[in-house]
């Protein structure tokens, strides 16, 4: 039997449970007809996942994993991974070199460093259609949180201006050996269709990284910093908290604040 690690801070949790891994592979959706699809999946582990991917002829696979050992028992698994195995940190990986046009993601992701994960996402959103994810339960409803709620934060905001994010399922402790203290979940990320903002894109996440790394404050005190000494106008937007806007309400907010900067 074989076995998708979990890394967490804490420790190392294998996932036992096929059906789960089953249930994962079959979240990747591809499009119709029989036109490839280049796959990427992140820390496979022993291979648990991989199996299922390999048995799916329309999917061109390749593999980034970056523990020795778990290298090894890949490479004797799998040996159709000889040309697609990748001994690399996915936080580094050249992917604009590595692919030739799109790709899907796929993965059980490292627990501790899972929001690293999708800010790499982000930087290549142009050419990743999909992500199908296994992380911290925790984590995932942050991700798909919406306006209003705790849940809602940086990563919900920059993840969904670009994708659709469906919470898919929960993954019980028991199905990992040894089982972690948290539950897990699986997610779905989908682009949206958006290709543009209506405002320059950098300032829009710096904008919201500083709202709600003070998100107790209104946006009026929060968004100081960013407007270079200049008096904050009069606008009802900055009179709420981050949680409170959405992504086209965030939007309209970085004009706001880059109009004030340029002193129109």
């Amino acid at each position: 039997m074989m076995y998708v690690r979990a890394k967490k801070a804490l420790g190392q949790h294998f996932l036992k449970d096929e059906s789960i891994a089953r249930q994962i592979t079959d979240s990747l959706l591809l499009p119709a007809g029989d036109v490839p699809v280049q796959v990427l999946e992140i820390g496979p582990g022993t291979g648990v996942l991989t199996k299922y991917l390999l048995e799916n002829p329309r999917i061109r696979l390749q593999v980034a994993e970056i523990d020795p050992e778990s290298v090894e028992c890949l490479k004797a698994t799998f040996p159709q991974l000889l040309y697609t195995l990748r001994q690399q940190d996915f936080l580094t990986m050249p992917l604009d070199k590595t692919f030739d046009g799109d790709f899907s993601v796929i993965g059980n992701f490292p627990y501790n460093i899972s929001s690293q994960i999708f800010f790499r996402i982000l930087e290549y959103k142009e050419h990743i259609p999909q992500i199908v994810c296994m992380l911290q339960k925790e984590v995932a409803e942050r991700l798909a949180g919406q306006p209003g709620t705790k849940t809602y934060g940086i990563l919900s905001v920059l993840l969904q201006t670009w994708y659709d994010i469906e919470y898919l399922f929960t993954v019980d402790e028991h199905v990992f050996l040894p089982p972690p203290k948290v539950k897990s979940a699986v997610i779905r990320l989908r682009k949206n269709g958006r290709d543009s903002l209506g405002c320059d894109e950098k300032l829009f996440k710096q904008v919201v990284k500083t709202t709600f790394n003070q998100r107790r404050k209104t946006i009026r005190n929060s968004v100081k910093p960013l407007l270079c000494g200049r008096p904050a106008p009069a606008n009802d937007l900055l009179e709420k908290r981050p949680e409170q806007l959405s992504i086209e309400q965030f939007a309209e907010l970085t004009r706001l604040v880059s109009e004030t900067i340029s002193g129109k």
